[in-house]
This record gives structure tokens, sequence and C-alpha cells, in this order.
């Protein structure tokens, strides 16, 4: 819910659920809510308490990527009219953010940041990605973080964050430690939970190094 506190669950996927859905998916799963069995050593370690999961059966994309997204009839005859219509570059910009007056170039820029640009395969097996990064500049007050939390709810796999009390490590990766059991894990930031997507980083500057 909005305004709630972020909480993090395990999830245990079996059999045709495996490599269902990767870091960073919005899904909606269905399963049983179980306590983790521990033994040996680690049960004398974690005491009376005990950590749990949830073993799933059914697994839900709620925000598909484009590849996976199926265009219905009445979709695809809402497309081909707004092509027949034409002008469709300077319609699209005007449908990001329509709650801000202005900024066409602006938006312009952020349209052909969700397109992107096709990526490229050569014959030596190199991989060229077609991926655009924008640097936004300007005074306080200019809606820039109004236009990256829109580009962040627009996309299939979009994730916003924060410069602010945050570091350039920490965007990729972080060691926290499991409360249980005491034990070191990695964790997935920022830019691995939008993989293929786009990451909306506000307050770039106020970052440490």
């Amino acid at each position: 819910p909005v305004g709630a506190i972020p909480r993090r669950l395990a999830v245990q996927l079996t059999g045709e659920l495996t490599r269902t859905c990767t870091a960073g998916d919005i899904i909606q799963i269905a399963g049983v809510f179980l306590p983790v069995p521990y033994s040996g050593y680690q049960a004398l370690r974690a005491g009376l308490l005990s950590d749990t999961f949830i073993e799933a059966f059914h697994v839900e994309q709620l925000r598909k990527s484009y590849e996976r997204e199926q265009v219905s009839t009445e979709m695809q005859e809402k497309v081909d009219q707004v092509i027949r219509e034409g002008d469709v570059y300077e319609r699209l910009s005007q449908s990001i953010a329509p709650e801000i007056y202005g900024l066409a170039d602006l938006k312009k820029a952020l349209l052909l940041l969700l397109v992107s640009a096709p990526e490229r395969c050569l014959v030596d097996g190199m991989r060229l990605r077609g991926d655009l990064h924008i640097c936004l500049m300007g005074d306080p007050g200019v809606a820039k973080s109004q236009l990256l939390k829109y580009i962040a709810r627009a996309t299939p796999r979009g994730v916003y964050t924060t410069g602010k009390g945050s570091s350039g490590v920490g965007l990729t990766a972080a060691v926290v430690r499991d409360s249980v059991t005491n034990e070191l894990m990695l964790e997935g930031g920022a830019l691995i939970l939008a993989d293929k997507g786009i990451c909306c980083i506000d307050e770039f500057d106020k970052m440490n190094e």
C-alpha cells in the first residue's frame, strides 16, 4: 500500500515455476506461509526465533515486459488509428506527464529514452547496447523529479531511486546481514532491479563516492 514500510519475504519456487520471474519484477503470488526449518548449529544460533518463507504455487506477472505483452485486437486498432492520424512523435511526447505544462523538448528526449535504439550484435559476437542515458539539470522546482517518477511508472520495468544517502556501489549491489542467522548475503541494488528497463536516479549530485 502507498505509504507503507517496504518489507522483505523469501519465496520458494519449485518445478515449472522456477525462472518464471527475476529480481525487479512486480508479481502476485499464491502460496503457503511456512517457517524455515533449521537444524544443527543454525537451530542453536537462531534460538526461539524462526524465519519464514512462502512456498509458491502460482506466480502472475503484473507488469509484463514488451516481449511478453500480448497486443489485443482493440489495442492494435487504436495504434493503427494513431498512425493514420499522423504526427505521432509530437502527440506521444505531449502524452508524457500531461499535467506538467511546457518542457516540450525535454518530453521528446524522454520519449526517445523510452523507445531507445535497437541492440546490435556484430559478426564477432560483440553486443552493442542501444540504451540511452539522459542527465536532467535545472533549477529547483521545474518538475524534474515529477518527470522521472512518471517515466518509472510508465515503463514495464522501471525503478525510481534517489542519490541522497546512497553510494555508487549501493546502486549495483549491497552486502546485508540476515537478522536471524547473522549470515552475510548479497542484495541487488536499483540498477540490478531495473535490468533491461529504466532506472531513474534523482539528486544524482548528492550521491556519496
